[in-house]
Parts: structure tokens; sequence; C-alpha cells
């Protein structure tokens, strides 16, 4: 059983994360939801340079936390279809 985050674990997450992020951006967004589609993005932003925060501190736990509501953020937003993403290694969405 893992019961830490190791820097090694943290790097993986941040270049997922980060592409993840990048995709959903640059992605079609929904057009009857654009507003709501930019605001999962900056809440996604912002997760996200919290966790980079927190691992310039040397708080992996909570960069890790923050990690992952970042992707969460991103995820729910692909999953209702507010970035239009068809990469389920990143997102939990078909690839069709």
């Amino acid at each position: 059983m893992n019961k830490e985050v190791t820097e090694e674990k943290l790097t993986k997450y941040f270049s997922i994360t980060k592409e993840a992020l990048d995709m959903a951006t640059k992605a079609e967004k929904r057009a009857d939801m654009k507003k709501e589609a930019a605001d999962f993005l900056d809440m996604a932003s912002r997760y996200y340079s919290d966790a980079q925060h927190f691992k310039d501190k040397g708080d992996y736990v909570l960069a890790f936390g923050a990690l992952n509501y970042a992707h969460g953020w991103l995820d729910a937003g692909a999953r209702i279809s507010l970035f239009k993403v068809k990469d389920s290694r990143l997102f939990t969405v078909d690839d069709e």
C-alpha cells in the first residue's frame, strides 16, 4: 500500500493535468454554455496554480489534492460536453 506522495508521482500528475488543461483550453466549447466552460477552465487553472504553490512550499499532499480538484473540474466539464474532447486517457469520455 502506498501512503505517500512522492516527487515522482507528483511530477507525473502535474504532467497529466497540464496536458488535460491545455487540451480543454484549446477544445471547441459548447456553444450554449461558453460562460460555464470558461468558469470550469478558470477553476481548473486556479487549482493547478495552487498545486504549484503547494509543491514549491514542499507540501506534496496539498499539491496532489489541488491537482485532483483541477483535473476533476476538467473531467466534469468534459463529461457534460462543455469542452469537446475525445481522449479517454485524460478524461472520462468516449474516444468516438
